[in-house]
C-alpha cells in the first residue's frame, strides 16, 4: 500500500505538483521558478542559476523518494473507556513491552554520593551520571558494560558529553576537567571557574559555560582555545539551555529573565522577562520553535521563541527542579520527588498529564529523554531511575547523521567528517537560514547602505557625534590607531573592515579641513541632501 503511493507521488513529483495543486520541491525552488521569465542577459549566470535549479529539483525528488523507507512510526499509549494514561505504572507497562524494551526500564540504588546529574551521548547509547559528591560513571546502558568510574573527592556541578562518547566534560568544585572514556583526566580548563551548567554544540564543537560569576564562556574543544568570555550583568545564572536548531544559548537568571547569547555578540540577542522569581530550569525543543521554563514563582510557562510570546502556563505544587523537551515534543517536569510528563503542551494546553511517576523519599534532580528510544532518566538523591515512556523517541534516524547503530569503523569517520564541516562561532545567529542568501537590492542601494552603516559605526566608535567633534587643526600622524590598521593590512586584499576604515579616514580629513576654512574665513562646501530629501532643496 506504501509502496504504491509513493510510487504515485514520485509520479506526481516528476510533474512538479501533488493531488493538492502545490509545489512539492519547496518554497526555494518555487521562488526560482517564478522569476524563469525574467531575462538574464549574462549567459554564464543564466547557466548557473538553471543548474542551481536543477539541483534543487533533483535533491527533493531523491528525498520524496525516500519516504517510503521510514517505516517506523511513533507509538502513545492509548486508554479506553474511562481509563487515564497516567494511571499506567512501570510495572504494567512492563508486562506489556518486549524484553529489550523492558530490560531499559531499571533503577540504580546510590544512595550515598547524591544528587545525580546525568547525561546521554548524542546517539543515546552511552550514560553518564555525575553525583554532588564526587562519583562519576559512564557505561552502556543496553549493554551492561561499564566503561569508567571514578571519584574525584570534591563536589561536582554539572557532567557533559562531547561530540562522542569519547569524552565528557565534569564541572568540578573549582574548575572544568576534560576527561576520556577510560577515566583518565585530558585537561583542566582553569579559565571557567565555578562552573554550574554546560552544554556543548556539536556542528561547532564549542562547550558553552556558565556559573556563579556570571560570564558565559565558549572553548573550542577541537583546538582548546576560548572564543570568548560574555559577561552577563545579570548576576549568577541558575540554568542553561541550548536551542538545537540555531545554536543560540538560552540562560536563566536570578531576577527572572531569559537571555539569548551568542558568541558574536558582547549582548543579548533577546531578553525575556519570563517569571516573578530566579528562573530554575529550561528546556527548548528540537525545531527551535517553543520553549519552556520554569521558575521559583510555582509557573511552568511556553513560550513560542519565533515571536518571544507566552503561549501558556502551567501551575506546578512546588517549583520546578529540572525540565526536558523530547523529540517528539513530550515535555518533562520533575518537581520535588515527582516526575510529570505532558503530551501536546508546548502547542495546546492541556487539562491532564501524559504520564506521571513517583519516586518516594528521593527529590528529583535532573530528567532528561533518550535519543532515539521510548526512554525518561532522571537522576535524584539515591541513584538514577529509567522510566518506560512510549512515543517519547524519534522511531526513525539519519544514519549519516547521528547513527545508534553505528561501528567503530564508522565512530571514526564520523567524527573526521565533523571535524571537516565544523562550522564557526561568527555564523551563529537568530535566524541561521541567512547563510547563502542573495541580496536582492540593486548594487547602488547596496552602497549606500554601507556607507549609512559605516557612518553610524564611525561614530559610536569614536564616540562623538558632528555636533560636539571638535578635531584640531593638525593633520593625524602615522601612528593612529586607523592609519596603523592599513598598514598591516596587505595592499592587494580589501575587506569590509578596510573600506569602512577608509571612508572614516577620508570622513574626518574632510571635517578638519572645514573647520579649518571655518576659522580663517574661508567659504566651506555645505552638507548636500541626502537621495530621499534632494528634490526638496531645489
Amino acid at each position: 500500500m506504501s509502496a504504491v503511493k509513493s510510487s504515485e507521488h514520485l509520479r506526481l513529483a516528476e510533474a512538479g505538483t501533488t493531488n493538492a495543486g502545490t509545489d512539492v520541491f519547496g518554497p526555494m525552488y518555487s521562488r526560482s521558478m517564478t522569476n524563469k521569465n525574467v531575462r538574464v542577459k549574462d549567459r554564464k549566470l543564466r547557466a548557473n542559476i538553471k543548474r542551481t535549479d536543477q539541483k534543487y529539483k533533483d535533491a527533493i525528488r531523491a528525498a520524496k523518494s525516500t519516504e517510503f523507507l521510514l517505516q517506523e512510526d511513533a507509538g502513545f499509549l492509548e486508554a479506553e473507556g474511562m481509563e487515564k494514561t497516567y494511571k499506567f505504572s512501570q510495572a504494567e507497562l512492563k508486562k506489556h513491552v518486549d524484553v529489550t524494551t523492558a530490560s531499559k526500564g531499571f533503577e540504580l540504588k546510590l544512595e550515598h554520593f547524591g544528587p545525580y546529574e546525568i547525561d546521554y551521548t548524542r546517539n543515546g547509547r552511552k550514560l553518564l551520571l555525575g553525583g554532588r559528591k564526587g562519583h562519576v560513571a559512564a557505561f552502556d546502558f543496553r549493554e551492561g558494560t561499564l566503561d569508567t568510574e571514578l571519584h574525584v573527592n570534591e563536589t561536582i556541578r554539572d557532567v557533559k558529553y562531547l561530540h562522542n562518547d569519547q569524552y565528557f566534560a565534569v564541572a568540578q568544585k573549582k574548575y572544568v576537567y576534560i576527561y576520556d572514556k577510560s577515566g583518565t583526566e585530558i585537561h583542566c580548563l582553569k579559565k571557567h571557574i565555578e562552573v554550574t551548567n554546560m552544554e556543548f554544540l556539536p556542528y561547532h564543537f564549542l562547550l558553552a559555560t556558565v556559573g556563579n560569576a556570571g560570564w558565559l564562556k565558549y572553548q573550542d574543544v577541537s583546538t582548546g582555545d576560548q572564543v570568548c568570555e560574555l559577561r552577563t550583568k545579570m548576576g549568577p545564572t541558575t540554568s542553561l539551555a541550548q536551542n538545537q536548531y540555531n545554536a543560540i544559548i538560552h540562560l536563566g537568571h536570578t531576577n527572572g529573565t531569559v537571555s539569548l547569547w551568542a558568541p558574536s555578540t558582547s549582548t543579548p540577542l533577546v531578553r525575556i522577562l519570563s517569571h516573578k522569581g530566579p528562573v530554575r530550569a529550561i528546556s527548548v525543543d528540537r525545531g527551535g520553535h517553543y520553549m519552556a521554563t520554569s521558575g521559583a514563582d510555582g509557573q511552568l510557562k511556553i513560550w513560542d521563541v519565533r515571536m518571544y510570546k507566552e503561549v501558556h502556563a502551567y501551575y506546578t505544587p512546588t517549583p520546578s527542579t529540572a525540565l526536558d523537551i523530547s523529540d517528539r515534543g513530550l515535555l518533562a517536569v520533575s518537581w520535588g520527588p515527582h516526575v510529570t510528563i505532558w503530551k501536546d503542551a508546548l502547542r495546546t494546553k492541556q487539562k491532564s498529564p501524559y504520564m506521571t511517576h513517583l519516586n518516594p523519599g528521593a527529590t528529583v534532580n535532573d530528567v532528561r529523554f533518550c535519543p532515539f528510544d521510548d526512554l525518561l532518566g532522571f537522576g535524584h538523591d539515591e541513584g538514577f531511575t529509567s522510566l518506560i515512556v512510549p512515543g517519547a523517541g524519534e522511531p526513525n534516524f539519519d544514519a549519516l547523521e547521528v547513527n545508534p547503530y553505528e561501528t567503530l569503523q564508522q565512530r571514526r569517520e564520523g567524527e573526521v567528517h565533523s571535524l571537516l564541516n565544523k562550522l564557526k562561532p561568527e555564523m551563529i545567529a537568530l535566524d541561521p537560514t541567512f547563510i547563502g542568501n542573495v541580496d536582492p537590492r540593486a548594487p547602488e542601494e547596496r552602497r549606500q547602505a554601507l556607507v549609512l552603516e559605516t557612518t553610524d559605526e564611525t561614530d559610536k566608535k569614536i564616540g562623538k557625534a558632528d555636533a560636539k567633534l571638535q578635531p584640531k587643526a593638525k593633520m593625524r600622524g602615522k601612528n593612529s590607531a586607523l592609519r596603523k590598521y592599513l598598514r598591516k593590512k596587505s595592499k592587494n586584499v580589501i575587506d569590509e573592515r578596510k573600506l569602512r576604515v577608509e571612508v572614516a579616514l577620508e570622513r574626518e580629513k574632510k571635517m578638519r579641513q572645514d573647520n579649518l576654512k571655518r576659522r580663517k574665513g574661508l567659504p566651506v562646501e555645505e552638507r548636500k541632501l541626502g537621495p530621499a530629501l534632494a528634490r526638496f532643496g531645489k
